[in-house]
């Protein structure tokens, strides 16, 4: 029997979830919505201001910047982004989008598991435990790789990065060469790059004397300033546009 609930999110629109047999995740407690269409995951331990201030961003800030501008259907495939926050029965949750169809096995032996990359990612699992009609192929396996990148590269460039990125937070289709990204309610802002360059070259040199620490600061300032150069040269910032759809020539 069939628990209904009926609540509001932060943005004031309505959510429904069925609030019995949760699925259970590593910290949260999944709940599905009456069509399936989307799950609510609500946190057990209540979070901090920190965390609750991350998520208002994913939802609000970062999802626009990703979602809203040209081309952002484009990563709609490619990521399990965070909708809407919910508060219920003391509780903080996400809505997320339900995987779709294709990230969960068909073969009888695995149906209905989820397509984790684990099961992929090493030739021992991917032999032994994938259904051979699943297998897919190597021009399939390239677009997986390159849907990955492109993920990743998109995060970056919007500033964030995956706080726990691993074969079991991607889910992949062989057979189509599909990917999808998955558990983004916790990426963090990447450094600034202020930041970086005080952890890649340090605070400055200290000396004895006053003449000294001059001598040293600007002997450190024009060897970083030079590094730094080299560095914007071979390290390109991450272009924030879809990639043009390519034949791979297989």
């Amino acid at each position: 029997m069939s628990n209904i609930v009926s609540t509001q999110a932060k943005d004031g629109s309505t959510v429904e979830f069925n609030y019995e047999d949760p699925k259970q995740g590593g910290v949260k407690d999944v709940y599905f919505a009456p069509d399936k269409s989307y799950v609510v995951a609500f946190y057990r331990k209540q979070l901090d201001y920190t965390g609750l201030l991350r998520l208002d961003k994913l939802v609000g800030k970062y999802r626009e910047q990703i979602f809203e501008s040209e081309g952002g259907d484009y990563w709609k495939d490619i990521f399990c982004w965070p909708e809407k926050i919910v508060d219920y029965n003391g509780k903080t949750g996400i809505v997320v989008p339900a995987y779709q169809p294709h990230f969960f096995f068909e073969a009888e032996s695995k149906k209905g598991e989820e397509k984790e990359g684990k099961w992929f990612a090493s030739a021992r699992n991917y032999n032994r435990f994938v259904p051979k009609e699943e297998m897919g192929g190597l021009n399939t396996f390239l677009r997986v790789c390159l849907k990955l990148a492109q993920g990743v590269r998109r995060l970056h460039a919007a500033g964030l990065a995956h706080s726990d990125l691993s074969y079991k937070n991607c889910l992949i289709d062989p057979k189509s060469g599909s990917a999808c990204i998955i558990d983004l309610d916790g990426p963090r802002s990447l450094p600034s790059r202020r930041v970086w360059n005080r952890r890649l070259y340090g605070a400055g040199s200290r000396g004895n004397s006053r003449s000294a620490k001059g001598k040293a600061r600007t002997s450190f300032a024009h060897d970083r300033s030079a590094r730094s150069r080299r560095l914007d040269i071979s390290i390109p910032l991450p272009s924030t546009s879809p990639p043009r759809q390519k034949s791979l020539g297989f």
